[in-house]
């Protein structure tokens, strides 16, 4: 049989001692309950044909050959309170892979048992927290957000204990590479320069080979970081999409969203909405997401301080300080500026150059449209999608989008006048006329980038309740398919472009599936 996949492990040989070499525990029964095939062709993996085979390499029974399993060591500041040793509690870096493209992808197992680093845990997951892994990942993948994806899921054949008994699972994570702002944390606080200087390198070159060898490479890392997670979280707040967990260890140098345990998707906008169990003070809350990720990136800009110092001068010191505050500052701007160009394909404008003021025009536009749909609880992904329609029909009248606001007992006025100004701005865009004909290729465009299928909470719920509870994949795999096409209609009588009841949404939480 073929090897499984030709491992190149450059964490391993570089910073082998930035963790610890741990095999994965063997379980029971392990049972193929998904396998992304499209995700295993672009990685180059040879899988063997039978289910059984597979099966026990993607749980970790089998270790493939030239993998070299270990559990990365990272510290993070955890709702704003700081550990100094978290690191792969039930996770393992299984290896790393050249993918087709010729782009570096690790290979990382979850819920493969107890590592150095549990912390008391028994180092196991359950199967739908690693289902909804896939849903999530593949969602984000499939709207254009940076994300891991899950390249497969195996029952183990045993119960996980948590407040019951559930089926056992061990997921198969692909990330462009699970190095995050908490890995620099555990090395800058247990005060080791050298292996900091080890980790900027082996960072640059996975992330960032432009900068290997500048004189300045440490605040160049810092600077493109903050670019990442500005885009990232930008994405974020345009889709409705509330992470949940934005501590440092989840935060990652690539800018790919990690973590998909107490994430959530807006229904009714509001920047106070929240439903994980662990945020009880709403620190993750979806409108604090920005401030989060500032936040996280001066810790990581602490962090990298050590290396931007290397002198005994106080004012090169404050230099130093003030270049690494000033590229934490820059994340206002490139957020501003992401979310900007994100609402602007949303409105159906195009993202021309434009002068400050039509910038602050567009998105005073864009805040107003936000507004109306929070002082009405407006459906967030409704709200965007149905903008298409107004487009097409002049006026916005007698269309989904009215009758959306019509359902939610708004007066026509409220409506009506944000409509006025948007259609007036479209026309200027279209450099003043407004035909038939330009307003359908704007509701093209509009239904382009506006989901119509996104990973509604009760959907999700309902498809791992299936998968756990019945051992019924089915509403799964038609949830999943859907989510991999989001600006289509879904399947009639799915209900997977419909809210939540409101008393579902009222009464949900999500959990970090530990």
């Amino acid at each position: 049989m073929p090897a499984f996949a030709r491992f190149d492990n450059s964490y391993a040989r570089a910073l082998g001692d930035l963790g610890v070499r741990w095999p994965p525990a063997a379980v029971p029964a392990p049972r193929l309950v998904y396998l992304n095939h499209a995700l295993a062709d672009e990685l180059g993996l040879q899988l063997p044909a039978d289910a059984d085979e597979a099966a026990a390499l993607l749980c970790g029974n089998r270790v493939p050959a030239g993998a070299e399993p270990l559990a990365q060591a990272y510290a993070g500041h955890q709702f704003g309170g700081f550990s100094p040793q978290l690191g792969d509690g039930r996770a393992l870096l299984i290896g790393e892979v050249v993918d087709t493209a010729g782009r570096r992808r690790d290979l990382a197992f979850k819920g493969s048992g107890r590592t150095p680093y549990s912390r008391g845990g028994d180092g196991k997951a359950a199967l739908g927290p690693m289902l909804r892994e896939v849903l999530i990942g593949e969602s984000l993948h499939a709207l254009g957000v940076p994300a891991t994806r899950a390249l497969a899921v195996v029952a183990t054949g045993e119960s996980v204990r948590r407040e019951q008994p559930l089926p056992g699972a061990v997921l198969t994570r692909v990330a462009a590479s699970h190095l995050r702002v908490g890995t620099f944390e555990f090395v800058a606080a247990h005060g080791e320069r050298a292996l900091l200087q080890r980790l900027l390198a082996y960072t640059l070159a996975r992330h960032d080979p432009e900068l290997l060898g500048a004189p300045d490479a440490a605040l160049g890392l810092l600077h493109a970081v903050v670019r990442r997670q500005a885009a990232l979280v930008a994405q974020w707040m345009n889709l409705g999409f509330i992470h949940g967990v934005m501590n440092t260890d989840n935060m990652t140098i690539s800018g790919e969203a990690i973590d998909f345990g107490p994430c959530a998707m807006l229904e009714a906008h509001d920047p106070a909405a929240v439903f994980s169990s662990i945020d009880q003070r709403g620190r993750y809350a979806y409108g604090n997401q920005p401030a989060a990720a500032r936040w996280n990136l001066a810790r990581l800009a602490e962090a990298l301080l050590p290396l931007m110092i290397d002198t005994d001068d106080a004012p090169a010191q404050r230099r130093a300080v003030d270049a690494a505050s000033a590229a934490v500052a820059a994340f206002d701007g490139h957020y501003r500026d992401a979310l900007l160009r994100g609402q602007r394909a949303k409105l159906g404008l195009r993202d021309a150059a434009a002068d400050a003021a039509s910038a602050a025009a567009d998105a005073a536009l864009a805040a107003d449209w936000l507004a109306l749909l929070q002082r009405h609880r407006i459906d967030h992904t409704l709200g965007w999608r149905h903008l298409a329609d107004a487009a097409e029909a002049a006026a916005g009248d007698d269309t989904p989008l009215a009758a959306l606001f019509a359902q939610a007992g708004a007066e026509d006025a409220a409506l009506a006048g944000w409509l006025q100004r948007w259609h007036a701005r479209c026309a200027e865009d279209d450099g003043g006329e407004s035909t038939p004909a330009l307003r359908a290729t704007r509701a093209q465009r509009l239904r382009r980038v506006n989901p119509q299928v996104i990973a509604r909470n009760h959907c999700v719920e309902q498809a791992l309740q299936a998968a756990t509870r019945d051992a019924d994949l089915r509403p799964f795999d038609a949830l999943l398919a859907a989510l991999r096409r989001p600006y289509d209609p879904p399947p009639p009588g799915s209900g997977y472009d419909r809210p939540a009841p409101a008393e579902f949404t009222a009464a949900y939480c999500t959990y970090c599936g530990t």
